[in-house]
């Protein structure tokens, strides 16, 4: 049960700092998920908090200090923008709560380390948003490559063709600041499945890349390419963009010498196994593709994005505070992508590839 009434194995009560377009998705997936409670929410702006609060009959507060108060509240889902996620997620491990932040964990290693260093020392747990990894099917062929189906890693390759509208990049001053959103298309909108291709393509040792700015006026990049190779060998590119109209839905492919699985908005389009096929002979099969069209979700228009996969991931973080244990994507795993993003800005700075180790700091 929501709304005040506990059950008789208690819930985590959470509060959302943050009202804007991401704020009401962390509500409803509170509202939604196992064992979690919504019990305020919070924003600088008065009008947005009161809307917000209005909307799922919670109190509302534009001081986190009074939000962090408030009796039953165990938990903070931190939705402001990405350079202030260090600064309301750290009052909030010294108030004793635990931490759920929106992606990117943070804009650099520095803030993100701040982040996950005062979580470990208040002894509160820390999440980060990567919602695509709890996907059915992105499961599907983690286990996979886990299980040694996908053989020898060859080829993974990340596609976030999206499209943005100057009013979008408008609508907020922080949005498409190096400030505030610390990146572009990589960072705010690419994030996810770069953290996905990481995830299941393994570490990466270096990167070299390419970031412009296209058709926005905007401080950062709306188009961003990268090659990169990972430590096991395989080789992957990374495209990003804010600038392709009308904005297709992300794809995700992973070669492997024995079998191909094509990932799009999630859905598993294409899983080809050399174990479940005829002789494919010496120029192979060139199977035509059975990509089928569907909802583009966030490729358009972000607030689209349905909230099943972040109930998903309340409901794991829920559990992991109740049952001491880490959360299914820890801080230190958000730190990854960030790295990833930050070396690709490093390489289209200096006009050279460059080794992860360059960038990253021991965190």
């Amino acid at each position: 049960m929501k709304g005040g009434d506990r059950l008789a194995e208690r819930t985590v009560g959470f509060g959302v700092v943050g009202c804007g377009v991401i704020g009401p998705t962390h509500c409803l997936a509170i509202q939604d998920a196992e064992r979690a409670e919504l019990i305020g929410v919070c924003d600088t702006d008065p009008a947005k908090a009161a809307m917000l609060g209005d909307r799922f009959g919670v109190p509302y507060f534009t001081d986190l200090n009074e939000l962090l108060a408030q009796p039953g509240l165990d938990a903070i889902s931190v939705c402001v923008p990405s350079g202030n996620h260090a600064e309301v997620g750290v009052q909030a491990a010294r108030a004793g709560k635990h931490v759920l932040s929106e992606k990117p964990i943070e804009i650099t290693l520095e803030a993100a380390d701040r982040l996950i260093a005062a979580c470990e020392e208040s002894g509160v747990k820390l999440g980060v948003i990567s919602q695509h990894r709890f996907a059915p099917d992105v499961l599907k062929v983690k286990q996979a490559i886990e299980a040694g189906d996908f053989g020898t890693m060859v080829l993974g390759e990340a596609s976030i063709k999206w499209y943005r509208t100057q009013q979008y990049y408008d609508s907020g001053d922080w949005r498409g600041t190096f400030a505030l959103d610390g990146g572009g298309a990589l960072m705010n909108q690419g994030v996810h499945y770069i953290d996905l291709l990481q995830w299941l393509m393994g570490s990466v040792e270096s990167i070299q890349a390419v970031v412009s700015t296209r058709t926005h006026q905007i401080e950062v990049e709306d188009l961003g390419l990268a090659i990169l190779r990972f430590q096991n060998g395989a080789l992957g590119t990374i495209t990003g963009s804010t600038s392709v109209f009308p904005g297709l839905p992300e794809k995700l492919e992973i070669h492997g010498s024995e079998a191909t699985a094509l990932i799009e908005a999630d859905k598993l389009k294409q899983y080809l196994r050399r174990s479940e096929m005829a002789e494919v002979g010496n120029y192979g099969l060139g199977a035509k593709s059975q990509v089928e069209t569907e909802n583009s979700g966030g490729a358009a228009d972000p607030a689209a994005i349905g909230h099943s996969l972040h109930t998903a991931q309340v409901t794991d973080f829920a559990s992991a505070i109740m049952e001491d244990r880490q959360p299914a994507i820890t801080g230190r795993d958000a730190r990854r992508p960030l790295e990833i993003i930050l070396t690709i800005y490093k390489s289209s700075a200096e006009k050279r590839p460059v080794l992860l180790n360059e960038v990253v700091k021991p965190g």
